[in-house]
């Protein structure tokens, strides 16, 4: 859906007129109507549009705009008086957080949209985290001031509360509510109010706030002071900064993540916006001097923004469109790149020049001469560019940008085509889904025999297969996946001797082999020793033996799941002269493995899932219940203030597998967690036997 526009670009800047800023906050806090408004502001569209009218820059696509969530992350390139901005609009929910972990990484800043009713929610928590993670600096614009309930002074010092840091008010309310007028801008001493055609304009601050400006003032004034010594001590010594000064002192503390400013207003109603432009404008931090992550002879390092050197860069983003073909969205790091620039993927070893570069304003492709470092642009159809490429001027650089890391999958499920004819077209459609997203994983389980698609929650997984249903015109089955157990043995299983021999004329085949097994340290897998002596069986076949107790290990005793952490040594053997060959002992180890594993205490081993689950205060002792059912260990809970707990617990996979659906049902919906597998554990019992006849089952349909 995007559209190349040959005319009206932004020709290269440089480095330090740049500004870089992901848009980020709790679902339903007002991201894409703040970008709609600054987009408006800057003089890029005509008007501002609402999420109702489906007309937003950032929220472009189908699904989008007709479940009126954003889905994708969407950049806007524009200029504001002397500095190019671009703004990367981004989700606000745990199902797409990979477009939010492109959009870190990509840029140096942040703004950080709060409900002005609601204050700091759960994604906006972990969102936090994730900027503390990377270091970068940040603001808060706290918004729906216009909104009933709206609390500006309750929601900033929950955000205080919450997160530990020093806040800077630099913009405050005018009345909440339906008597909502404006904003007053503390640095400038002037109101904010909107005129009838539905701008900003300036005016003296009315009387009737001039104690709580006052207040605030100081708060402004302090926390400046904290930016330099030398600021400290004027402030100690007046009682006051001048207003360069205080601008010096935020931008100092905001450099360092010691500061974290906090604008006020209404993204609907278009108040607020100057004051957080020229406030990024002056502010925030252009790219120049700030990190990015390489691997350099297989050790990880960093590498300087800077406009010195031979170009270098990395795509952070690609996707598919209708149009134009496969877009990759790149960040430079160093040097300038131009469309005549030829640049080297080392991972692929080509070169290419890419002929056209882009600026992006939502779905518009804006042509542009060159990017230099710190920028973002866009290449389309390009044959050496795909998600986490490094694009390198110089093929001898000696390293290469590191990929993009994404937390692992919360949610599967196993899919299949409607009919037999439907199968090529929807793996290839999927296929093409894991190139533009990262967090989705299509794989094939050979031991399963299912393909399961992965995601980030039942929504995220949904969406893309509805989507490629609706393309496609197919159907596409569902089902839970199996889980992947594993077989392992409780005891040593004592000698265990067998033959195999055949005898059909000419050559027969024989192989003897006498092998004890025991179990050894969970994780291990598999060790073989050779303690055969005097040589009853040649060294030639041992190769030949080896294959035959891995060929053993394949399959389990009870279920059928393959067999691990089994210490297996050989102890003695016999060969024939004539008829012995690698493929009779191979068949000879594997009989043996198969008869000593019923003698071994055979046991069952399920995986287990490390699992944070963040809900509310008010839903913690439901939770806690549930997990219990589930056969969970909680392991630990942390108060993040605020009403939000996060949970720690170790719990089967398999009573996982819906739990994106249980979790949203029992914190109506406000609740999200984070998976990953941790270990193996045995199992016995009822458990063990549903799971034993369940395999036996499957076997035999």
């Amino acid at each position: 859906m995007h559209r190349i526009e040959s005319i009206g670009g932004i020709m290269s800047v440089s480095s330090t007129e740049l500004r870089n800023v992901a848009i980020v906050g709790h679902n339903g806090t007002g991201k894409t109507s703040l970008l709609e408004q600054i987009l408006f502001y800057s003089g890029v569209i005509s008007r501002a549009e609402s999420i109702e009218s489906g007309k937003t820059t950032s929220d472009y696509t189908e699904e989008e705009i007709a479940r009126k969530i954003s889905i994708h992350s969407s950049l806007a390139s524009f200029t504001w008086e002397d500095k190019t901005f671009t703004m990367i609009d981004t989700p606000g929910t745990a199902d797409f957080i990979g477009e939010v972990i492109l959009a870190f990484r990509s840029c140096e800043s942040a703004i950080v949209t709060v409900d002005a009713r609601d204050g700091a929610q759960i994604e906006t928590i972990k969102l936090w985290r994730r900027l503390n993670e990377r270091n970068k600096p940040r603001a808060i614009f706290i918004n729906k001031m216009d909104r009933e309930r709206a609390d500006f002074e309750k929601a900033f010092n929950h955000i205080k509360e919450q997160f530990h840091v020093t806040l800077v008010p630099v913009t405050i309310p005018m009345g909440t509510g339906d008597q909502f007028k404006g904003v007053i801008n503390l640095i400038e001493k002037k109101a904010y109010v909107i005129n009838s055609s539905g701008k900003e304009t300036v005016t003296d601050i009315p009387a009737e706030y001039d104690d709580m400006v006052e207040e605030y003032v100081i708060q402004l004034i302090e926390a400046a002071a904290e930016g330099a010594d030398d600021l400290m001590e004027k402030y100690f010594d007046e009682g006051t900064l001048e207003i360069d000064d205080i601008r010096r002192g935020l931008r100092e503390g905001l450099k360092d993540n010691r500061i974290v400013p906090v604008f006020s207003g209404s993204s609907l109603k278009g108040s607020g916006i100057i004051s957080v432009l020229n406030f990024i404008k002056n502010n925030f931090p252009s790219p120049v001097g700030a990190k990015d992550f390489i691997t350099k002879e297989n050790v990880e390092d960093t590498l300087e923004i800077t406009e010195e050197g031979p170009a270098a860069g990395y795509v952070f983003k690609t996707t598919i469109d209708q149009y134009s073909g496969k877009l990759c969205f790149f960040k430079v790091v160093q040097g300038t790149i131009s469309g005549d620039t030829d640049l080297y993927n080392p991972e692929i070893g080509k070169k290419e020049r890419f002929g056209k570069l882009y600026r992006v304003v939502g779905k518009k492709l804006i042509d542009t001469d060159s990017l230099g470092a710190g920028d973002i642009g866009v290449v389309a159809k390009s044959n050496i560019a795909s998600t986490n490429a490094s694009l390198l001027n110089a093929a001898d650089a000696g390293f290469v940008f590191a990929p993009l890391k994404f937390p692992d999958p919360t949610y599967s499920l196993a899919i299949s085509a409607g009919d037999k004819k439907s199968e090529d077209k929807m793996n290839e459609a999927l296929h093409r889904i894991t190139e533009e997203d990262l967090t989705f994983h299509l794989n094939f389980d050979e031991e399963t025999k299912e393909l399961v698609a992965s995601g980030m929650g039942e929504r995220h997984i949904n969406m893309i297969l509805e989507k490629v249903m609706e393309k496609q015109k197919i159907s596409i089955q569902t089902k839970l996946p199996r889980v992947a157990y594993r077989e392992t043995i409780t005891k040593k299983s004592g000698l265990v001797e067998y033959a195999h021999k055949k005898q059909s004329g000419g050559h027969g085949q024989y192989g003897k082999v006498v092998i004890e097994i025991e179990p050894i340290e969970r994780g291990q897998f598999y060790s073989f020793t050779n303690a055969i002596k005097g040589g009853s069986v040649s060294k030639g076949y041992m190769p030949g033996i080896e294959k035959g107790l891995q060929d053993a290990m394949g399959e389990g005793f009870l279920a059928y799941y393959p067999i691990v952490d089994v210490g297996i040594t050989i102890v003695d053997g016999k060969e024939h002269p004539v008829d012995s060959s690698e493929m009779a002992f191979r068949l000879a180890a594997k009989g043996a493995m198969k008869s000593a594993l019923e003698k071994a205490g055979p046991v069952l081993l399920e995986p287990i899932m490390k699992l944070n689950v963040y809900v509310e205060d008010q839903y913690l002792g439901d939770i806690l219940s549930d997990l219990s059912g589930k056969r969970g260990r909680v392991l630990g809970q942390e108060d993040f203030g605020g009403g939000i707990q996060m949970v720690k617990a170790e719990v089967p996979q398999a009573e996982m597998l819906n739990y994106a659906i249980d979790l949203k049902s029992m914190t109506s919906g406000t609740g999200s967690f984070e998976l990953e597998f941790d270990h193996y554990e045995s199992i016995s019992g009822r458990i063990s036997d549903e799971v034993i006849k369940a395999a036996k089952a499957a076997r035999e349909e």
